[in-house]
């Protein structure tokens, strides 16, 4: 069952080539080997406080090796332990008496995973997963893909089209000021996610420290809990219950589902500038676009992006609902919903490099662009009209629409009209010098300010 063909999700068979950076931080394997990291570190953590003896040099260098060494032998051997607990931090406690008890430290596995509850290791070792995955693979992959649409804005910063809105040509834009846009966007949204603080908590059974508090009460618990998550670089949350109340978490779910949105309008924009020849699609030597049309060149990678952004988003937004209700001091009902972190930001991952891939077997056909804009000059009559109306014409706007609406108006026609109105030379000159490709307002200087603020 471990060939590829024979597992269940895309993520870990047909992407797998995509997404196995995130098995990094998201496998069962992965969550395992982080839990024993906490386990471990809370006996130093211990010692620091004086709560226990000294460790010698030799025997902090055993649990950091155990941590660094970490193998599949010793995750199967948790789970060897967990087949007979039907607990998976339980049998990870037992794991680590078996690997100490013959050692020197075997005096102190009493301590291992003292006054804690399951959920004071699990939330640790998840939002460091969700920290590292973030900073290694998800924000890299980000700005290789922003920078791919900075390119582009760049290379047609001042190639004019046809704008639509509603579907109907409207006035002129360029090309790259449209994609100026979707940087500007990405841009700050890639910024929240980069800058968000996760939050983890170290507060045992129900938030109030109570075994701790009992067994010490003359240590301070509380700064102990805020060095013990500071010392992750993650900010302690000390109001709980026994789960951290994920509102942290959501709002960097939040902002990843936000970042995945605007990627969909993306996808869809960019599938229509090709849908209307807009954009050419490189012919890959080798590639099939159809079964059975076989000059087709189809859109596929930005279609696969929408439908794995739309996939991510869906479990984003599940979060949002369900991980910020828990009944009481708490249900397990939160704990395999957070075992799909890894599936969201699988889909998210696979969208993303799609859009990469996509990115770069486009080009601007300008002939074509040119083309279409050229053969609208109904698109101007909003600048003739506003000029008319600063001289003070009360039927500026009223003239425009008799001669322009609902009809394609050639630049003969354009000219004829703007001989025969009435008004001075300086103003006809003005309004003869309006065209489709000119009329395109600040859209240059626009895009140009995105691309200097997103290098």
């Amino acid at each position: 069952m471990t060939d590829p063909l024979n597992l269940l999700s895309s993520l870990d068979g047909r992407y797998a080539n995509l997404t196995t950076p995130l098995s990094g931080h998201f496998s069962e394997f992965a969550f395992l080997r982080d839990r024993v990291r906490i386990e471990l570190d809370l006996l130093p953590a211990l010692s620091k406080i004086s709560l226990i003896r000294p460790l010698t040099d030799s025997e902090s260098a055993q649990l950091k090796s155990i941590q660094s060494n970490f193998s599949l032998a010793d995750a199967e051997s948790i789970q060897a332990h967990e087949r007979e607990t039907r607990h998976d931090v339980k049998a990870i406690e037992y794991f680590l008496q078996d690997k100490l008890k013959e050692s020197s430290l075997k005096d102190l596995l009493p301590w291992i995973h003292f006054g804690l509850t399951s959920e004071d290791v699990n939330n640790i070792a998840q939002v460091i997963a969700l920290r590292d995955s973030r900073n290694s693979i998800l924000l890299p992959t980000l700005d290789i893909l922003i920078n791919s649409l900075r390119e582009f804005a760049k290379e047609t910063r001042s190639l004019p089209m046809l704008a639509r809105t509603h579907g109907q040509f409207a006035v002129p834009t360029t090309l790259g000021k449209e994609f100026a846009i979707y940087i500007a966007r990405l841009k700050t949204a890639r910024d929240e996610i980069a800058a968000h603080r996760l939050e983890a908590k170290l507060t045992g059974a129900v938030g109030n420290l109570n075994a701790l508090q009992a067994a010490f009460p003359q240590t301070d618990w509380l700064a102990f809990s805020k060095e013990f998550i500071a010392q992750y670089d993650l900010e302690p949350n000390l109001i709980t219950t026994q789960i951290l109340p994920y509102d942290n978490w959501i709002r960097y779910f939040d902002a990843l589902r936000l970042t995945n949105s605007i990627l969909i309008d993306f996808s869809q924009d960019v599938w229509r500038y090709i849908s209307d020849g807009y954009l050419k699609q490189a012919v890959v030597k080798g590639e099939v676009g159809s079964s059975t049309m076989p000059q087709k060149v189809n859109p596929i990678d930005f279609e696969n992006a929408e439908g794995n952004l739309g996939v991510a988003n869906s479990l984003f937004t599940h979060y949002a609902q369900k991980l910020t209700v828990s009944r009481l001091q708490r249900d397990l009902s939160d704990s395999t919903v957070r075992r799909t972190f890894g599936t969201a930001l699988g889909h998210t991952l696979v969208a993303w490099i799609n859009l990469q891939r996509g990115m770069s077997r486009i080009a601007a056909d300008e002939e074509k662009i040119k083309a279409e804009l050229n053969a609208h000059w109904e698109v101007i009559a909003e600048g003739a009209q506003t000029i008319l109306r600063a001289i003070g014409k009360p039927d500026a706007y009223e003239s425009l629409k008799q001669q322009t609406r609902g009809r394609v108006v050639t630049e003969a026609d354009y000219r004829s009209w703007c001989k025969a109105i009435d008004v001075d030379e300086e103003m006809r000159k003005r309004l003869l010098n309006l065209s489709p490709e000119s009329y395109i307002g600040l859209a240059i200087q626009l895009t140009d300010s995105v691309l200097a603020k997103s290098s």
